[in-house]
């Protein structure tokens, strides 16, 4: 396997990384913290090493097959993950290996689980590399589902190569749709902070929570999240542009094209949004006549935390593990399902929910009637063949892989509570988990650091859509 073009990529990566790193830089540089230090020294070395690997690999004309194709975006993401630990490691965060590791790989995978304390208080420098590793994770996700998954056929991702190449007539070049793309990406976040700051945000926090808002991340600038503002203005902000980046890019693109009813025609964001108004609506009941809240403050728990866990978002306005065992259920079934493909969301998502059930409804009808031909459609088109095979086998190796991470999980020590939800929401990307430790109110800090690792695992297989690393563990894989 000729691995220059996989390396000279990787390069181009840690490049981009390293530039990214001047940010925080002049932060700190501005504020007078000596993290400024830290950034230039990281900078430096990402940028030394994404140096090298472009002028050792670079100057052929690469043509990645399929297996180049799974080993890059696994080491990417890897090779990615690592360099951007070092600031967490190095700055005066107090953080060990395993926790920057942690710190880092929540921020690219857009999870959001913390094992920082005392954010109120941390140089700004470290805030803001949070919120900018969560904002290229977005971004990287985006591009990743839209050009890598469908060409490698991942979980039924396959379906979305005929809406890629309905754009390639008019954007010829995937560089041309990455670029649309991170001009809409931009616009939404700029469009996120204006709205931010109008609700009576400072400017910092205002940018920080954009990025992490749009990349559907969570990390906040403060220990309390979303309860440290407590105004609903800055609550309906997020909620609107946690759904925005729930919903596919690619149909952003159609829309600024001309197709203005790209978003509502398509059957995934309708039931998408349907699912979010019935969880908001079935919790907004639940909150007035069990614990009996008052419909104003019902409606803005609940909307908000009902979209922020959907989306992966995983900010809080409040310790919802308090709310009864009825609205924990309901919190613990939404970190499963995710948002849409083509989004910053992770989780199962919406579009293989659509493929089960049509292929359930074919097979239902093949009993009733054994002569007749049902074929399952999905967005008005049937399914292609194997995409119901790939989309069985997500779901498959989806429980599986849960099921392994929450037995170690307990296995190192965990409650079952703690062991579940941190394996539903490592794997799923979530954010925050339920019970006293890592629920709402807690952070990841003090969990064994084995169990951190373990997270680190399911939090990277999640990312990648599971097939993306597991295939990588075959022996077939590595022969010629």
């Amino acid at each position: 396997m000729d691995l220059r073009p996989l390396f000279f990529v990787i390069g181009i990566l840690l490049s981009i990384l390293a530039t990214s790193m001047t940010i925080p830089l002049f932060v700190d540089l501005a504020s007078g913290n000596d993290d400024w230090k830290v950034f230039m020294l990281c900078m430096i070395i990402t940028g030394f090493f994404g140096g090298i690997l472009i002028l050792t690999n670079g100057g052929h004309n690469f043509h990645l097959n399929i297996k180049q194709a799974f080993l890059l975006t696994t080491m990417s993401w890897a090779f990615l993950c690592i360099f951007a630990a070092a600031p967490f490691a190095f700055a005066n965060v107090n953080l060990s290996i395993t926790d920057a590791f942690f710190e880092a790989i929540s921020g690219l995978t857009t999870t959001g689980s913390t094992v920082m304390t005392d954010l109120d208080h941390a140089p700004p420098g470290i805030l803001l590399w949070r919120a900018l590793l969560q904002w290229l994770g977005g971004i990287g996700i985006i591009v990743m589902a839209l050009s890598v998954l469908p060409f490698l056929k991942v979980g039924g991702m396959q379906l979305f190569r005929t809406e890629s190449s309905e754009n390639e007539k008019a954007l010829p070049r995937a560089t041309q749709l990455a670029a649309t793309i991170a001009f809409i990406y931009l616009g939404l976040t700029i469009a996120c902070m204006l709205g931010y700051q109008a609700s009576g945000l400072s400017a910092f926090d205002s940018w920080a929570h954009a990025m992490t808002t749009i990349a559907t991340g969570g990390f906040s600038t403060f220990d309390a999240s979303f309860s440290a503002f407590d105004t609903a203005w800055t609550e309906l902000n997020a909620i609107l542009f946690m759904l925005l980046g729930g919903l596919p890019f690619i149909l952003y693109v159609k829309t600024i094209r001309g197709n203005w009813r790209a978003l509502v025609d398509d059957s995934q964001v309708r039931m998408f949004l349907s699912v979010v108004l019935l969880a908001i609506f079935v919790m907004i009941t639940y909150l007035i006549f069990h614990n009996n809240i008052a419909l104003d403050e019902a409606v803005r728990r609940a909307s908000f935390n009902v979209v922020s866990i959907i989306t992966g978002t995983g900010y809080t306005n409040g310790n919802y593990g308090l709310w009864g065992g009825f609205a924990v259920s309901v919190i613990f079934f939404l970190m499963l399902i995710g948002g849409c493909a083509g989004s910053t969301t992770c989780g199962i998502k919406i579009f293989r929910f659509q493929v089960l059930f049509e292929v359930a409804q074919s097979q239902l009808k093949q009993l009733i009637h054994p002569h007749g031909v049902f074929v399952p459609h999905y967005n008005r088109k049937a399914i292609p063949k194997g995409v119901a095979t790939s989309v069985t086998s997500f779901f498959f190796m989806y429980l599986i892989s849960l099921a392994f991470i929450a037995m170690a999980l307990s296995f190192v020590g965990l409650d079952f509570l703690t062991a579940m939800s941190g394996a539903v929401t490592s794997i799923s990307n979530v954010g925050p988990g339920l019970g006293e430790i890592i629920g709402p109110s807690g952070t990841f800090q003090p969990l064994p650091s084995s169990a951190k690792w373990i997270m680190c695992v399911g939090m990277f297989l999640g990312r990648l859509e599971l097939f993306t690393v597991l295939v990588l563990f075959l022996p077939n894989f590595w022969r010629k």
